[in-house]
């Protein structure tokens, strides 16, 4: 009986803002985030309610209870690729993101039911994972409760929560390098071998160096490139393999040629080598 009432009252509660959603605005507003991670993206979608002078965490939100990290709708976070959360294998895929409040630490929730109206029809039995992570105390009032991505790089980002003046971060890795490296492999293959990004994801994740400068040579003989960028990532590739002296030459070279260009640009990253190279 108790669960047919709870599942009554969603129904109601998401009949009724359905109704009225066109009238008024919403309490709290919807927000919809796309971020860009590996060679997929990340969705999130909540809503987001505000203070108002209420007690939040351990009044409002009680703490050990599952909330919808959100108002309305449970938030649903959805993963293009596999990616690794705080650790924990997740597969790509779309799931509800719960999570229990606590004064020192939360528990972080993916389910595997993505569509719930809050959390009155969540079951533990559908969690995909769980893990504990330390509450972050913080000084300054977050009003609005906020959900964002940040320290974003290609292969890694946290995820951050800020409300009233709790919060946590998780930590996530977007698990793409076998695949990447098998891509550049096969297209070395073809006829277009891609030596711009082949070099570029070599040098942003300590790969070959070696190999990398190979690549970096044939791409000085690639017309489709003002030849100032092949000379940039070439002083960069040398400078990590530890050859200054070459990294200085090949890098001076590139900022006379950026400046016959017009490229300011060109001529502050073949400068900003050379420095490097000097230290």
């Amino acid at each position: 009986m108790k669960k047919l009432t709870i599942s009554i009252c969603a129904i109601l509660l998401i009949t009724i803002t359905n109704i009225y959603a066109q009238l008024t605005p919403q309490p709290s507003s919807t927000e919809t985030i796309v971020q860009g991670f590996g060679l997929g993206k990340i969705n999130l979608t909540y809503s987001r309610p505000n203070v108002k002078g209420r007690k939040i965490f351990g009044g409002m939100e009680p703490y050990g209870i599952v909330w919808r990290t959100g108002a309305n709708s449970a938030t649903v976070i959805k993963f293009t690729d596999d990616v690794t959360l705080e650790g924990k294998k997740v597969p790509a895929g779309e799931y509800g993101f719960f999570s229990i409040p606590g004064e020192n630490e939360w528990t972080i929730i993916i389910n595997k039911q993505p569509k719930q109206w809050g959390a009155y029809s969540y079951k533990e039995s559908d969690d995909f994972l769980r893990f504990k992570v330390k509450t972050e105390h913080l000084p300054a009032l977050t009003e609005t409760m906020t959900l964002a991505f940040v320290n974003v790089m290609p292969t890694s980002c946290d995820l951050q929560m800020r409300w009233e003046h709790s919060g946590f971060t998780l930590h996530l890795i977007a698990d793409i390098d076998t695949k990447v490296m098998a891509r550049i492999d096969s297209a070395m293959n073809t006829a277009k071998k891609p030596y711009y990004e082949a070099i570029i994801y070599y040098y942003n994740n300590n790969k070959d160096m070696t190999k990398a400068l190979v690549w970096a040579n044939e791409l000085e003989k690639d017309k489709a490139f003002p030849p100032f960028i092949p000379k940039l990532w070439k002083a960069r590739v040398l400078l990590k393999k530890g050859d200054k002296a070459a990294a200085i030459a090949t890098a001076t070279e590139g900022v006379k040629i950026a400046a016959e260009n017009k490229s300011d640009e060109y001529v502050r990253l073949n400068n900003e080598v050379i420095v490097q190279a000097k230290k």
